[in-house]
């Protein structure tokens, strides 16, 4: 299915090509001069050199060779030779009939169908979720749901950080709790009581000690560490005590975000594969013996940076670094178990993508891992790709804190913002008829949506100042403005379905959902909105009649959902769709002001009520991509 940028490229490229010109210039986008045309194309300045023409003279011959007149008559021309295109309304009502009809509100799927593993998420066994892990999980999420509903075949892996020297570091103040772990039953009854909380306080003070230098407790995790990776059994009990009740605590986490994943996976999954991954490093000449360590090389000849030695003296040494594959210790490092998850999960899920969803400042890391597997065979290059992204920070510019200038807890922070939804719902006067139970969703759901749009209006590479009375707000470029126009909408169409102009509503499961709450791993954005006019011929969206220039506004917006999904897609960055339920929701406002929709009558009245149906499909659909979820009224 073609977008109207995409049937005016084709056009162009045939008038291209039957003037001897290069069709790859003729590439039509949407105008950045709406006053002159609607769409606009400037290859006539990159063709003008080989053609020995000006580049005003070959757009008079495009011009004049302009054959797709139900797209748009012959172009206008502007400055040294730019081409300028005013869609026709059969144009616009053809488009805005079939993204009526179509499931996917106009879009059209991947060409090539992939497997693709999205990691994020990223949450430590006994450690809380914080304001640290907010954007991996939202932009993730979002990545995880573009991906899977233009065709692919995605997992969404969480990756728990739930190995390592941390581990030791609980276990050992554990034992130090319980002066020893002899007596088993005294061990048992501890670890039934374990909370979240306790291990959250247990892991910063041991670590706290290890930093000012208490080499004992360094020492005795260290061994504790290596007991756990060796298969104590005693150590492995106390481990699953503490990944099971971190685990669950994330989960509620997670799902109070509206983010969930098809693997719960973590370090540990990918440890029992490292002995023989080492074994294969070493037997395929890849591993170097450095100071007692074990250190794969991954820069390649001539990559080198400049380092300042401890003695002042500047040297060049190679860059990336090597992999730390093998501590002084024997023990594996961060790095090992990552390059143990890519063989893991080129075996299990085959891939042909993994995308890497964390934060930009571990840049450096994952392209030392990149390049070991692939330099060892595991995966391609263009296999493995890190999608970073910028912090969410305070007023101050710097990473977002408490008051008290500790790290904020996720559901601490999800809390103040219901808190603020409530108060913004109550002065918009919204929600007075509600029960308890559907205010509190509400605010639930306006809270998210604050926090997950603020967050996505972004692309996500940059920081952003995270500002929640401006998030909060239900006028300009937020959350609540979307929801607000898109329950709107809702309401035009319950109000016709109870005049009698609608079918009434289908079942739904909401949300493209299947049973459990879990998205359906094909399926689109359900909406449980009513049947398009009762006017309509058969299929529904042929009431659309394109006259009114709000209407053209309101199509023209609906057609540019595909070059945004598209585009979103390509650069793995949600900002794009962000940005088109905006202008989307902008449209409809305009359309909603300019064309009256229920005084309208007859044919007029129905296609009206079409494009808002239409327009509420599109919208829902987007939101939901971004992992926003619409209330049925506010």
């Amino acid at each position: 299915m073609k977008d109207l940028a995409s049937a005016f490229t084709a056009a162009n490229a045939a008038v291209f090509a039957k003037l001897g010109l290069d069709p790859k210039h003729a590439d039509v986008r949407r105008s950045d001069r709406p006053d002159l045309g609607e769409f606009q194309a400037n290859g006539a300045l990159a063709v003008a050199k080989a053609a020995g023409k000006k580049p005003q003279e070959v757009a008079q011959s495009v011009a004049a060779e302009w054959s797709a007149t139900d797209l748009s008559p012959a172009p206008s021309i502007a400055g040294p030779g730019f081409l300028n295109f005013k869609v026709t309304s059969d144009a616009l009502t053809k488009r805005a009939r079939v993204i009526a009809d179509d499931p996917h509100a106009g879009a059209s799927p991947v060409e090539h169908k992939r497997r693709i593993v999205v990691d994020y998420g990223g949450p430590n066994v006994a450690k809380g979720m914080h304001v640290g892990h907010l954007r991996a999980s939202i932009i993730g999420e979002s990545v995880k749901r573009i991906y899977r509903f233009r065709g692919d075949e995605v997992w969404g892996d969480a990756h728990f950080g739930d190995w390592g020297f941390q581990m030791g570091l609980v276990i050992t103040a554990l034992e130090d709790e319980l002066g020893g772990f002899d007596d088993k039953a005294k061990l048992a009854a501890r670890l039934e009581s374990l909370t979240l909380d306790q291990l959250e306080a247990i892991y910063p003070a041991y670590a706290k000690r290890v930093k000012e230098g208490d080499i004992d407790v360094r020492d005795r995790a260290r061994k504790a560490t290596a007991a756990l990776q060796g298969g104590s059994e005693l150590h492995r009990t106390i481990w699953k005590a503490m990944h099971d009740v971190s685990m669950a605590a994330q989960k509620r986490d997670f799902a109070s975000l509206g983010v969930d994943f098809d693997l719960w996976l973590g370090e540990s999954d990918a440890d029992p594969l490292i002995p023989d991954m080492v074994a294969d490093l070493d037997k395929k000449g890849l591993l170097e013996d450095d100071q007692g360590a074990r250190i794969l090389r991954v820069a390649g000849p001539g990559e080198t940076k400049k380092k300042k030695r401890d003695d002042g003296a500047v040297v060049e040494v190679e860059s990336p670094d090597p992999l730390l594959v093998v501590s002084s210790e024997g023990s594996a490092m961060y790095g090992t178990t990552d390059l143990a998850t890519i063989v893991q999960r080129m075996r299990d899920q085959k891939p042909d993508l993994i995308l890497y969803c964390v934060d930009q400042r571990q840049a450096d890391h994952f392209e030392q891992v990149y390049r070991a597997a692939a330099k060892a065979g595991y995966a391609a290059r263009e296999q493995l790709e890190h999608i970073g992204f910028g912090t969410m920070n305070g007023p101050d510019g710097t990473p977002f804190k408490t008051r008290a200038g500790g790290v904020l807890k996720l559901q601490d922070l999800i809390g103040q913002a219901e808190e603020k939804a409530r108060q913004r719902l109550k002065e918009n006067e919204i929600g007075a008829d509600f029960s308890k139970q559907e205010f509190e969703d509400v605010a639930h759901k306006v809270a998210i949506a604050a926090i997950k749009f603020a967050d996505l209006s972004n692309f996500r590479g940059t920081s952003y100042i995270f500002d929640l009375d401006r998030f909060m707000s239900f006028e300009g470029k937020t959350g609540p403005y979307l929801l607000y126009q898109a329950v709107r909408i809702k309401s035009i169409l319950r109000k016709a379905e109870e005049m009698g102009l609608l079918q009434p509503s289908p079942p739904s499961r909401g949300r493209g959902q299947g049973e459990g709450g879990r998205a359906d791993a094909q399926a689109p954005a359900q909406l449980n909105a009513p049947h398009l006019p009762t006017s309509s011929p058969p299929g529904g969206g042929g009431a659309i009649m394109i006259a009114h220039d709000f209407e053209r506004t309101l199509a023209l917006a609906l057609d540019a959902f595909d070059g945004a999904l598209r585009t979103a897609y390509d650069k793995k960055a949600p900002h794009f769709l962000a940005e088109h339920a905006f202008n989307l929701a902008q449209a409809f406002s305009g359309f909603y002001t300019n064309c009256p929709i229920l005084p309208s009558e007859g044919a007029v009245r129905g296609s009206r009520l079409a494009l808002a149906a239409a327009t509420l499909k599109q919208l829902t659909l987007t939101l939901d991509l971004l992992g926003i979820e619409v209330p049925e009224r506010m």
